[in-house]
């Protein structure tokens, strides 16, 4: 890596911004897997002459178990909104204050003040989207809007299915095919959604995170995904149509907090003020195909973003997509075990 010897102007107001005289030394972040742009890296890198180290997870519940172990090294990681109070309540973070940062600004006011971290004394946006199902219209050529896709899946479908081994988002979506609500405790809804999911994934190919990557490539014919992940698929092969189920789908937020035993604390507040920029945002979303929740960052955003109806959600639809609240500690037991018997 060539380091600049100087920061530029821009970087140094940052740093008195922030409370930093400089910014030598490390950032060890912890992040979704595929999910971090490296030229967002390198400028980051370059600009404040900080050497940084991202390292992989791959659910909410592998970063959580990871970070409550202690001394994990690491000083920043990115948990989505349904289980960010979780890590707020055990004390796992520390209290930045982003909503004073330089940047704060540029933070679309809907999601300024959250219900996950109020006033946003933890966390800033990274990205946001919805989990919905994905079809490849060669194989199937019927309604993507319904988790029937992947719950009750037609005959063509059967065996040439992913699903996402997301607990929160595939309970969420099988909840509101049943007509519940996500953090119900009704035995009645729960037990069909407990015996309908262990029907269903008889018929699914794979229940496995990478495995979302084969809809393009024509490995899987349909699943349950995300919407970048669907909109970099479509990109590699034009069948591939993102549905929301009418049912109801979840709608989340990842989001950028620094642990409470970080090590390089004043780097990890310079990053957070750094994807504040709109520029800086547009780098996020133009990796990983979501949009970030930073105002003004629209114009930097790469053209197969702009009007994608993987990202813009269609007006029909927009009312079935709903926030995943953190549910009660009795409702997650439940839920937990709904997910053990999945997983045998």
């Amino acid at each position: 890596m060539n380091w600049k010897s100087i920061a530029t102007v821009a970087g140094l107001s940052l740093m008195a911004a922030t409370g930093a005289a400089r910014a030598d030394g490390e950032l060890n972040i912890y992040n979704w897997g595929n999910y971090t742009n490296p030229d967002l890296i390198k400028k980051f890198e370059e600009t404040y002459k900080v050497k940084v180290t991202v390292t992989d997870y791959d659910s909410n519940d592998t970063a959580l178990a990871k970070v409550r172990q202690g001394a994990s090294g690491y000083d920043i990681v990115v948990p989505s909104a349904s289980v960010m109070p979780v890590w707020i309540s055990e004390g796992l973070l520390l209290e930045t204050d982003p909503n004073k940062m330089e940047n704060f600004k540029n933070v679309d006011p809907k999601w300024v003040d959250v219900p996950f971290d109020p006033g946003r004394k933890y966390t800033v946006p990274w990205q946001w989207g919805t989990t919905g199902v994905s079809v490849n219209k060669s194989v199937y050529s019927g309604d993507p809007n319904t988790s029937a896709v992947f719950l009750d899946p037609p005959a063509e479908l059967v065996g040439k299915i992913n699903v996402v081994p997301e607990m929160g988002d595939i309970l969420f979506l099988a909840i509101s095919y049943f007509g519940g609500e996500y953090c119900t405790d009704d035995k009645q809804v729960l037990k069909k959604v407990r015996d309908k999911l262990v029907e269903a994934k008889a018929k699914w190919l794979s229940f496995d995170y990478a495995a979302v990557d084969g809809l393009g490539r024509g490995d899987i014919a349909a699943g349950v995904n995300w919407n970048g992940i669907s909109l970099r698929e479509r990109m590699e092969n034009d069948k591939i149509v993102y549905g929301y189920p009418k049912e109801g789908y979840p709608i989340w937020m990842d989001n950028v907090a620094v642990l409470k035993d970080a090590k390089n604390v004043e780097n990890a507040k310079l990053f957070q003020n750094f994807i504040m920029d709109p520029q800086n945002a547009a780098m996020i979303s133009a990796f990983a195909h979501y949009a970030n929740g930073i105002k003004g960052s629209e114009p930097f955003m790469p053209d197969e973003m702009k009007g994608a109806p993987e990202v813009e959600v269609p007006a029909e639809f927009a009312a079935k997509g709903k926030f995943m609240p953190t549910c009660p500690p009795d409702v997650q037991a439940l839920y937990t075990r709904i997910w053990t018997d999945l997983q045998k």
